[in-house]
């Protein structure tokens, strides 16, 4: 059982949002509450975000249970310090959490997939303007799982922080349901790429996830929600054995020890041949492809040769490459230039690794990857 301390420290209280729903069940059961009606009472917390349980609220919920259950649960709440939007409309969100700590979540527009297509098919008939905006149809999530970051990886913002706790289950559905209350279109996509390493914080990640795919929940679809990590081995192994299916994202970084080490100290503790196993390992056992995350920097990696072998690394195995230019507030990295990335991308199809480039949006308000820190600037604030 889950319990919290209430602000006066005296009494041990439950609480439900910190719950899956088996954990949920087990833990109201003694109060006299049926496995069905914990299925509704479940429901009431996650779908809805409601705090009052009753017998109005919860069906089939009796009076006592009804009373045991006010005494014993404890709701606590993360504060929204603000809100702001980038020129491409990412939505940065900070919070503050009950210890004061703070984090950040961000909004990320998206059109209708349909539309899209459609679009892309007009601009390739001259039908269209290049620059012509699509509508905003849903919203992904990025959340953050941690306060702070202990992986230190060079390139982020969020590392320098250093790794200050880890997020409870209830503090990463906070920050969905403080969002998703307030949007103007449904949440379709959760990505676990924030503030934090999630497989640093598995328990508390993957319980998220399950509840926020959970039909009864926010019923999001478990192959729209993402887990990223920069390679903890031992819970992506553990991860491929539990047969999830979330996606998996692996940040790389580099495609050689040497050239990784420098980037990424977790390559000191899990190596990438050690980790390539495990990635190889997830996608034969899984049938999916793993997302490898390749951050672009220019005069680091990206070069032909790096792109020969990054393809010889992920031969063979069932990856998608993203690549990701690098934002670096302190001017130490750039991303590359056009010339270095088209030369990087065409010496990636020479050895037939499959390529995707992902957009980075929120630059102005650091709300892109990496530049994760809590920070409070650019864009305008909103209400």
């Amino acid at each position: 059982m889950t319990i919290v301390t209430v602000p006066d420290g005296a009494t041990p209280a439950l609480n439900l949002r910190n719950l899956d729903e088996a954990a949920l069940r087990d833990a109201v059961a003694p109060m006299g509450v049926p496995a069905a009606v914990a299925r509704k009472l479940f429901a009431v917390v996650h779908r809805d975000g409601s705090q009052v349980i009753d017998c109005e609220t919860v069906r089939g919920l009796s009076k006592d249970a009804a009373r045991t259950l006010a005494r014993s649960t404890a709701w606590p709440e993360v504060e929204i310090v603000e809100r702001r939007r980038a020129a491409d409309g990412f939505v940065k969100y900070l919070f503050r959490l009950p210890d004061g700590q703070t984090v950040e979540a961000v909004r990320i527009p998206l059109p209708d997939p349909q539309v899209a297509r459609a679009l892309k098919e007009r601009r390739r008939a001259g039908d269209a303007p290049s620059l012509a905006a699509l509508p905003t149809a849903k919203y992904t999530l990025c959340l953050s799982s941690q306060v702070g970051c202990a992986l230190a990886c060079d390139f982020c913002a969020t590392g320098k922080l250093g790794g200050i706790r880890s997020l409870q289950t209830w503090e990463i559905l906070a920050q969905y349901r403080r969002i998703a209350d307030e949007a103007d279109h449904p949440v379709r996509g959760i990505v676990f790429m924030g503030m934090g390493e999630p497989f640093l914080n598995y328990d508390n990640v993957i319980r998220a996830a399950r509840i926020l795919s959970d039909p009864a929940g926010p019923a999001i679809s478990a192959k729209a929600i993402s887990i990223s990590t920069a390679g903890v081995v031992p819970m992506i192994r553990r991860f491929t054995a539990e047969g999830h299916r979330f996606r998996l994202i692996v940040s790389l970084g580099a495609p050689t020890t040497d050239a990784r080490r420098k980037l990424m100290p977790i390559e000191n503790r899990w190596p990438l041949p050690e980790l390539m196993s495990a990635v190889r390992e997830y996608g034969d056992r899984s049938g999916q492809r793993v997302t490898i995350a390749y951050v672009t920097i220019g005069g680091v990696n990206t070069s032909p040769e790096h792109a020969r072998e990054l393809g010889a690394l992920v031969a063979g195995m069932k990856v998608k490459i993203n690549l990701i230019d690098v934002s670096d507030d302190t001017g130490q990295y750039r991303p590359p230039t056009p010339a270095e990335l088209s030369a990087f991308r065409d010496a990636l199809d020479a050895v037939g690794a499959p390529v995707v480039r992902r957009y980075s949006g929120g630059q102005d308000i650091g709300a892109g990857c990496g530049t994760l820190a809590a920070t409070q600037r650019g864009g305008n604030i909103v209400g």
